[in-house]
Formats: structure tokens, sequence, C-alpha cells
């Protein structure tokens, strides 16, 4: 084995203990909602006490469970919505995914792509092509809808030729929306005393949008798609 094959293998089996980690220890718990709302008034004021050192922990966890995939991306940005409030919430979250996004980019395009290619390689030759033609307004479509899993998305991107910066700043802007309404529905969640809370108008707004965001965005995107083609 080559020593570029080994340090493969080895990134490989570091990501791959990590994941397992967050399993077999039972990390999730404490990206439930209901750990982060009992331990809100603890989080809000070591906030107040040490805002930058705990908006950079925060940041770099949410770095961490982005690039390795993990499924709590959801209740962190929830969670960022209720600590930091709607504005510094969604620009936390924003750079913080768009990075974690790149990452796992750059960890899939280091990892697996020789080897993919070197066994699908005819077959990716058709997918290279497209890429080339509609890659950004593919990952476009795909970041402002998340038909697919994050990590999925970010795993099969860095197979393909597309490069890193247009990766990144298509995703950014693109997450930008949904990160948005997330971080508003945990701004209001954040405001929860008690459980009359749940008929607030605001709440009630904040998750109406939550669900009808991607319908909305589908029919936008169907209409764009066709003009462009009868242009």
């Amino acid at each position: 084995m080559s020593r570029g094959a080994a340090k493969k293998l080895l990134v490989a089996a570091c990501l791959a203990g990590l994941v397992a980690a967050y399993f077999i220890f039972d990390l999730g718990r404490f990206f439930s909602l209901d750990y982060l709302r009992q331990s809100r008034e603890q989080f809000q004021a070591l906030y107040e006490a040490h805002t930058v050192p705990v908006l950079g922990a925060y940041f770099l966890l949410y770095v961490a469970v982005a690039a390795l995939g993990l499924p709590a991306a959801a209740a962190l940005t929830l969670a960022g919505g209720a600590l930091f409030g709607l504005w510094v919430g969604v620009v936390v979250v924003s750079l913080a995914s768009t990075l974690g996004a790149s990452l796992a980019f750059l960890l899939s395009r280091y990892v697996l792509r020789d080897p993919v290619r070197r066994r699908f390689g005819d077959k990716l030759a058709r997918i290279d092509r497209g890429m080339e033609e509609e890659g950004p307004f593919y990952l476009f479509t795909v970041r402002l809808i998340p038909i697919f899993p994050f990590f999925v998305v970010n795993a099969l991107m860095g197979l393909t030729p597309m490069r890193l910066f247009t990766y990144a700043w298509v995703s950014q802007v693109g997450m930008l929306p949904g990160t948005a309404v997330y971080v508003n529905a945990g701004r209001e969640l954040g405001r929860l005393d008690s459980l009359s809370g749940l008929l607030s108008p605001s709440l009630i707004l904040s998750f109406a949008a939550l669900g009808l965001f991607p319908l909305a965005v589908k029919k936008a995107l169907g209409w764009y798609r066709k003009r462009r083609n009868h242009g």
C-alpha cells in the first residue's frame, strides 16, 4: 500500500471512529430539544457572562457536526436561535454550516474521489458534463430544497469536478433562507415560558414557514425552469 493510500485510510478510519463514538456514547442526547430546553437558562447565563467564548465554542461544535454529517444540525440551529437571537444566530449558523459542508466536501474528495473514479469513471463522465453545465444551479436547488441528507450532498459533490469556492458560496446562499427560518423558529421556542406560548401567533407563523418554505421554493424553481427552457 502506498503512503498516500495509507494516509487516506487513516483519515477514513478517524472519521468513522468519531461518528461511531457519537452513537456508541449516545451523545445525541445532548442535542435533543428536551435537553436544550432544560438547559436553556444555564446556557443563556453562560452566554451573557462569556459571549465571545460561547459563540466560538458553538461555532466550532457546529462545524464539527456539519463536517461529520451527524444528525444534530437541526437541533443546534434551533438552539442557536434560542440562545443568540435571529440576526446573530443566522450569521453564526450560516458561516458554520458552510464551513462544515466545505470540510465534508474536501474530505470526500480526498478520501473517496480517486477510488470511486477508478471504479466508476465511465459512468461519472456524464455526471461531470452535467455538473459543468448546471452544477451550481443544481447545487443551489438541492440546498434550497433539502431532498437529500446534508452529508450525502457533501459527499457526492466532493466526487465532482466542482471548485471548492463555487461549492462554498452556492451552498451558503442556497442554505441561507432555510437557516433563517430554522433560527427564527428556535428564537420563538426559546421564548416559551409555558404551554400557552405554543399558541402564540409568532410561533405558529414560524412553524408554518418551516413547513411551507420547501413547497414555495419548489414552485418558484419550477416556474424559473419553465421560463428558462422557453426563453
